[in-house]
């Protein structure tokens, strides 16, 4: 159950891959806004992701 803790750091990664994307396509002149949109709500996915690890941690030390 120890791997749980490394998965949020997989939507940190596909953020700044969607970054990326976004950022290519805005340069090449092609409609960038669905791939800043997936980054954005990865970024929140990663610190939602964070918070509830800690907050589940903390009550299984309480218990």
């Amino acid at each position: 159950m120890g791997y749980l803790k490394f998965t949020a750091y997989i939507y940190l990664a596909a953020a700044i891959f969607f970054i990326y994307q976004g950022v290519m396509a805005l340069n090449a002149g092609e409609d960038s806004v669905i791939m800043f949109f997936f980054a954005a709500t990865a970024i929140f996915l990663f610190f939602f992701r964070l918070r509830n690890a800690k907050k589940f941690g903390k009550r299984k030390d309480d218990n």
